[in-house]
């Protein structure tokens, strides 16, 4: 029998990533399996989940706010009408599991997987629980975490997905190609620099101001300045590389050609550069419940990343800083070894493996 599986999570990277390495663990692990992804039009899964060959479902996004404000009276019609078009699709896919992710798809999922008595699993990705799941962890069958110590009922800690591409990543190796791949010279020593799927100003800003003091530094920089932001630098032709690009698709040839990242703590990107032994500094967003900074926590305590508040990342604190870590490369290789010692690296097939058993647990 076909085991026909429902993903729900979309909006960012966030979300997205897990879900496909979720999606992948799935295929290799079961020998028939069907799998449908959820999600809505405003988010990057209209445009990543078909490439990585899955099926895609939309319905219409509903924020749930973090405050009360007049966006929250909207809320309940339309739950009803997203709840509505999440049914239709369970009858055009009739799943028979549904694993949410969190972000604004979740929830319909959630109360249709609830109407049409479909077993429930809930990954929570953040260090702090969203809105979404922290409903959803008392409707789940399983709740699986990507920290140890994440507050839901049900918790258990699994670690957060990633895609295979990175989880088995060795950057010694394929440094010298993905430095070609970049442009970038494989001699120099390279900063990464990404704020994620949407880009982040406050990083974007910081390091492209430091840039003269990077380049006399023989500094490289690898700098994914997202979608929407525009980041111009001005140096001389016999300046070291400074690269600029809106988004990559292959993030492990990114991580191969860094010495070091500066980053925001979404799950993934502490996870993922952790997994890889890539020092980082973090940079938690400013905004939310606070989730971002214990993202990183676990990691900086270890000795694997630096965390700087967002009011403080400016052009003087990378020029203060970056070049002197860049030149220390004892430190780098120290810092490298105690982040991959804390992230689990397969966490994508224990998923994978959490739904399949609670698919066969279901009578």
């Amino acid at each position: 029998m076909t085991l026909r599986v429902l993903l729900a999570g979309g909006g960012t990277a966030g979300h997205t990533s897990p879900l496909i390495a979720t999606a992948d663990a799935l295929t290799r692990l079961s020998g028939d399996v069907s799998i449908t992804a959820l999600g809505t039009e405003r988010g990057l899964e209209v445009r990543v989940i078909p490439e990585a060959g899955y099926v895609l479902e939309l319905i219409p996004a509903v924020p749930l706010p973090r405050r009360p404000s007049r966006t929250l009276l909207a809320v309940p019609a339309r739950l009803s009408g997203a709840v509505r078009a999440t049914l239709a699709v369970f009858d055009k896919v009739k799943p028979h599991i549904v694993v949410g992710f969190g972000g604004y798809v979740s929830m319909p999922a959630y109360l249709a997987a609830k109407r049409r008595r479909v077993p429930l699993v809930i990954h929570e990705q953040n260090a702090l629980p969203g809105i979404a799941n922290k409903a959803g962890a008392r409707l789940a069958r399983r709740v699986a975490t990507s920290f140890p110590d994440t507050p839901l009922p049900k918790a258990e800690y699994v670690g957060l997905p990633i895609r295979s591409m990175i989880s088995t990543l060795d950057r010694h190796t394929m440094r010298a190609p993905a430095c070609a791949s970049f442009g970038l010279r494989p001699d120099l020593p390279t900063l990464l620099v990404t704020g994620g799927s949407q880009g982040a100003r406050r990083l974007n800003q910081a390091v492209s101001g430091a840039a003269g003091a990077l380049a006399a530094a023989s500094i490289q920089v690898l700098h994914i300045a997202g979608p929407h932001e525009q980041v111009r630098v001005t140096l001389p032709e016999s300046a070291p590389p400074y690269v600029v690009i809106p988004y990559v698709q292959r993030m492990d040839l990114a991580y191969a050609a860094a010495d070091l990242t500066v980053c925001r703590c979404g799950a993934s990107a502490v996870t993922e550069a952790a997994a890889v032994g890539l020092p980082a500094v973090f940079v938690p967003l400013p905004i939310g419940n606070g989730e971002q900074a214990l993202n990183a926590r676990a990691v900086v305590d270890a000795g694997g990343g630096l965390l700087v508040d967002d009011a403080a990342m400016t052009p003087d604190y990378v020029r203060a800083t970056v070049p002197g870590l860049l030149h220390d490369p004892a430190r780098l290789a120290g810092m490298s070894t105690a982040a991959t010692r804390l992230i689990r690296r397969d966490a994508d097939e224990r998923l994978a493996r959490l739904i399949m058993d609670t698919v066969d647990g279901v009578p």
